[in-house]
């Protein structure tokens, strides 16, 4: 008896609509399970006020939020500058922002020729040399003092810090000494809740191999690269053709590859509620990551045997800092993105899989008083008909995915794993008798699904909620569908 391998073709699938909803999350101990993201509603003790979340103005300079150490009012937003941050001694040089276009000059401030604009009389005529000056004339800060900035030299994912020290008076502005705080120090008893889309045209990307392309589209006549005119509106969208590792004894003509594209458009939620009641930190918090996702590919050839772990090819890192606008405060949030091939075979089989998967994703974390962090994940995928084939004898897993993480001010908060993979096996056997009569008998199979996973990070304890331990994890999720199976007899 001998074994022969020959190639079997799965039929193109039709009508196939694959729907997995509401992915679990492995909750930490003591929560009372999956939280949703925390609902944030207006307080009725008059002590509170609901923020309105958006993007930050794009063509400007953000200035400074800073929250006052003598407590009168609410968290102000100013004309402040971080104007350079030294991260391993945590001083800062902090200077007045140029003042709005139109603008009369700050009382108490002379004018060029040195009189009050506004009565034409010397400023020091019948007034205390302190009277009528602004906060940030002579001491822009003071200690005790939190401070919240957008991007700034030495600073590149934004400063979050509470003044400790001011030195003194430098050529560039006041020189202060700082150490970390939280979202709670300037965001105090109020509320926010809101989605703000990622602006494509500012997500920094990082080719790993050659074919990689990389488009967007941001609004009419704004587009970038070669299916920027495409896309809908928000979206980008990298394409990827690159070649696989190729089992050492396969033929020329099964060569392995990938290709395909990966296209989404994500948002940054953020929630928070203040709440009241004289409890340490914030009563709720959320902060994630969501949006549309779709991706095309094809793996086809004779892809190398993995060895240990599944082989992963990075081919994209993708990079964007979005300034948040939550009342006056200007919040960073950190996103990443690293876009992946992963191939998982035995070296035996080859393949020619096609497949379209379309969907949504959310992940993130979320904060409850009483119950701490729990995880948030969630997807909708739907896979359009399939095209393939697989040669008998062997197994293999491709997967087109992304590693995303989610963080405030540089720190990461959230990390997640989401991947939609095609796994296809095939196994063929003939045998032939002494008087030359033959049979034949094999199966086939083939699935398709994703697989998800991550953690929640201890920088979120960067709300000012109480810090937990250990990482909290998401809950590794696999959905697996059987495409199509059959068999083949004499």
């Amino acid at each position: 008896m001998r074994t022969l391998a020959r190639r079997l073709v799965i039929p193109g699938l039709t009508a196939l609509a694959l729907t997995a909803t509401g992915c679990g999350s492995t909750p930490h101990t003591g929560a009372a399970g999956p939280a949703a993201p925390a609902a944030v509603t207006p307080s009725s003790d008059g002590t509170s006020q609901q923020l309105d979340v958006a993007a930050a103005p794009q063509g400007t300079s953000t200035p400074a939020a800073v929250a006052r150490a003598d407590g009168k009012g609410k968290t102000e937003k100013t004309t402040l500058k971080v104007a350079s941050y030294d991260p391993a001694s945590g001083r800062a040089v902090i200077a007045k922002g140029a003042q709005t276009p139109g603008r009369s000059p700050s009382p108490g401030k002379p004018s060029e020729t040195g009189k009050s604009p506004e009565t034409g009389k010397s400023p020091e005529a019948g007034k205390s040399p302190d009277t009528g000056k602004s906060p940030e004339a002579d001491k822009p800060v003071a200690v005790g003092d939190v401070i919240a900035s957008a991007p700034a030299p030495g600073a590149p994912s934004g400063l979050l810090a509470k003044v400790t020290e001011v030195v003194g008076k430098t050529d560039k502005g006041t020189e202060v000494k700082t150490a970390s705080t939280t979202l709670a120090a300037v965001l105090g008893d109020d509320k926010a809740d809101g989605k703000v889309p990622v602006d494509p045209a500012a997500v920094v990307v990082e080719p790993l191999m050659k074919g990689v392309t990389f488009s967007w589209a941001k609004g009419p006549g704004l587009t970038f690269g070669p299916e920027g005119a495409k896309l809908p509106l928000g979206n980008l969208r990298l394409d990827v053709n690159a070649s696989v590792d190729t089992a050492p004894d396969a033929p020329a003509s099964a060569g392995a590859s990938v290709s395909g594209f990966v296209q989404l458009a994500p948002q940054v939620e953020f929630a928070y509620d203040g709440g009241t009641g004289g409890t340490p930190g914030p009563r709720g918090a959320f902060l994630g990551m969501s949006g549309d996702w779709s991706s095309q590919w094809k793996l086809q050839g004779r892809a190398a045997a993995s060895t240990g772990a599944p082989k992963r090819i990075p081919f994209a890192k993708l990079h964007s800092s979005p300034v948040i606008q939550v009342g006056p405060v200007p919040v960073v949030v950190n996103l990443g993105l690293t876009c992946y091939i992963q191939v998982e075979a035995d070296g035996r089989v080859t393949v020619d899989v096609q497949q379209d998967v379309k969907g949504d994703f959310k992940v993130g974390g979320s904060y409850a008083v009483g119950k701490g962090w729990t995880s948030v994940s969630a997807s909708n995928v739907k896979s359009t008909p399939v095209k393939a084939s697989v040669t008998a004898a062997g197994r293999v897993k491709g997967a087109l995915g992304a590693e995303a993480s989610v963080g405030l001010y540089g720190a990461v908060g959230v990390t997640a794993d989401f991947a939609p993979y095609v796994r296809g096996e095939g196994d063929v056997k003939a045998s032939a008798s002494s008087d030359g009569k033959t049979s034949l008998e094999g199966a086939w199979a083939l699935y398709g699904g994703f697989d998800l996973s991550g953690n929640l990070q201890l920088q979120l304890s960067l709300f000012g909620t109480p810090v937990f331990e250990r990482r909290i994890p998401l809950g590794t999720l696999n959905r697996e569908w059987a495409l199509s199976t059959g068999h083949i007899g004499r």
